[in-house]
């Protein structure tokens, strides 16, 4: 055969070319795919029935991870996902209005999270990432910075609603994640989680502006006192962020 019989009569820079196109097609397909592992299929109210969609190419088979201490996770899960205590405002599609009294532990609005699952984050040896500082030995408030155990927590109106007891460290990332408050007698005397990021820590006192002082006693609760799970870390962030727009009427109306 002759030198360049075959070039002669194929684009080979074409070819590379449709060759590309097939593997990016490929690729968006598998992408698309994977992605819905979590959150799929959808689900939606149409009038007075709740529909599922799966959206663009389907479901992806089940899969099974195994996972080094967790045991074995199976995903997609087939599973309902959890009613909303919420309506729409109006018709469907427009702003949801919450059902009950309490919306700040209903999950909705800035108050949505992820039902992840209900184990510690881990280090790399297995052990809770996220421990009270009375069980890290090697950790300690700097001494230029202000201890913030014993000081009073005063929420959005001013009103006391408890005092830090502990300080939760994530011992990877060498850093403040948590306060445990103990809310004050008149709001139940219990244990809660404050998120650092709620929170300014002041020389007298440490002010919340997401919540009222009485909210602080209906913070979700933990398991353990000596660790914080994925799920119990989505609730307790939940919480907080709902109060930006609930913990008073005023916050859902509009600015100006």
């Amino acid at each position: 055969m002759a030198t360049g019989a075959i070039t002669d009569y194929l684009d080979v820079a074409q070819l590379a070319l449709y060759a590309f196109w097939v593997f990016f097609a490929l690729l968006v397909y598998y992408l698309t795919i994977e992605s819905k592992r979590e959150g799929f299929p959808l689900e939606y109210d149409s009038g007075n029935k709740v529909r599922r969609a799966a959206g663009l190419a389907g479901m992806p088979a089940p899969k099974t991870f195994r996972t080094k201490y967790d045991g074995d996770v199976t995903v997609p899960r087939d599973e309902p996902l959890e009613r909303l205590k919420a309506q729409p405002a109006r018709l469907n599609g427009s702003p949801i209005e919450p059902l009950t009294d309490a919306p700040l532990a209903d999950g909705i609005g800035p108050g949505a999270y992820a039902n992840r699952m209900d184990v510690p984050d881990r280090h790399v040896d297995g052990s809770p990432r996220i421990k009270p500082m009375r069980l890290l030995p090697g950790f300690s408030i700097a001494k230029q910075d202000t201890d913030p155990r014993g000081l009073s927590v005063v929420g959005a109106d001013g009103v006391r609603g408890g005092s830090v007891k502990e300080v939760w460290v994530d011992s990877m990332e060498l850093m403040i994640r948590y306060f445990e408050i103990e809310t004050s007698a008149e709001f139940g005397g219990q244990r809660v989680m404050l998120p650092m990021n709620f929170c300014r820590v002041g020389r007298k006192n440490i002010s919340v502006q997401a919540i009222l002082g009485k909210q602080f006693a209906g913070v979700p609760t933990l398991k353990s006192n000596e660790q914080i799970t994925l799920l119990e870390e989505e609730k307790v962030m939940a919480y907080y962020g709902a109060g930006t727009l609930y913990a008073t009427p005023e916050r859902k109306e509009p600015l100006l």
